[in-house]
């Protein structure tokens, strides 16, 4: 389980998320939505310790990220899907990433396998497209045989069968007891395989609750509901 308490970051005047609390429940995917500016990826970037929190703290069954003995063992992430070395081959740069991390070569192969990269294991990823440097970053989060994946817009770049693809991966690995945390723009999608919610705007919490409470109260489509809802939250946070 994450539990996120009261997560705070300001740069300058601007506060890009605002003492924000809520928890991930694990066996469960669990989707990260708000619109552009609403401050998701800092967020992300706050849970694995990329950037700095001006206050509050983000815990994994108790452990702070900081405090993980082998943080890519418990949790891997997606974040930007162009952090990898454009000379290096798919190979190459899995093996460096498991040099660094403690994990056994071994697992390079298999993740790569697993992603749909096999044919192109030798290949530089300079010459990969969106979707084929999607695929070889979550192959990466999948190195260390985590329990929790945090991923930023990992459909961005895919097509129509990547993202089929993409969506039975997290669904199945949730239904294997692991943490999926997703965000996403593509919410038509999201909806066909998200358990939870949480949904943020100028930084605050809006909500945080299951997909089938969202519709269900709203009587509207996902896509219609978190519409509605965001345009109500800032049109109460500007009177």
């Amino acid at each position: 389980m994450i539990t996120v308490s009261g997560l705070t970051k300001q740069y300058g005047d601007r506060t890009a998320v605002d003492d924000l609390s809520f928890a991930v429940a694990a066996g469960r995917v669990t989707g990260f939505v708000g619109p552009n500016g609403a401050g998701k990826s800092t967020t992300m970037r706050m849970m694995v310790g990329l950037t700095r929190p001006d206050a509050g703290e983000v815990r994994y069954d108790g452990v702070r990220y900081t405090d993980l003995r082998q943080p890519a063992r418990l949790v891997g992430a997606v974040l930007d899907a162009r952090c990898m070395h454009p000379g290096r081959t798919a190979r190459n740069h899995l093996l460096a990433m498991a040099a660094m991390s403690g994990i056994p070569a071994e697992r390079v192969e298999s993740v790569l396998a697993d992603v749909g990269l096999e044919s192109a294991i030798d290949e530089r990823a300079g010459g990969f497209s969106l979707g084929m440097r999607q695929r070889l970053a979550l192959a990466g989060a999948l190195l260390g045989d985590p329990q929790v994946l945090l991923l930023d817009e990992p459909s961005n770049g895919l097509d129509p069968d990547g993202i089929r693809w993409l969506r039975n991966h997290l669904r199945g690995f949730a239904d294997a007891g692991g943490t999926v945390f997703v965000s996403s723009h593509l919410i038509a999608e999201l909806a066909k395989f998200a358990d939870d919610l949480v949904v943020v705007g100028a930084g605050r919490l809006i909500a945080s609750e299951t997909v089938d409470s969202v519709t269900a109260r709203t009587g509207l489509s996902l896509e219609d509901s978190l519409l509605e809802m965001t345009t109500a939250s800032a049109e109460f946070a500007s009177a």
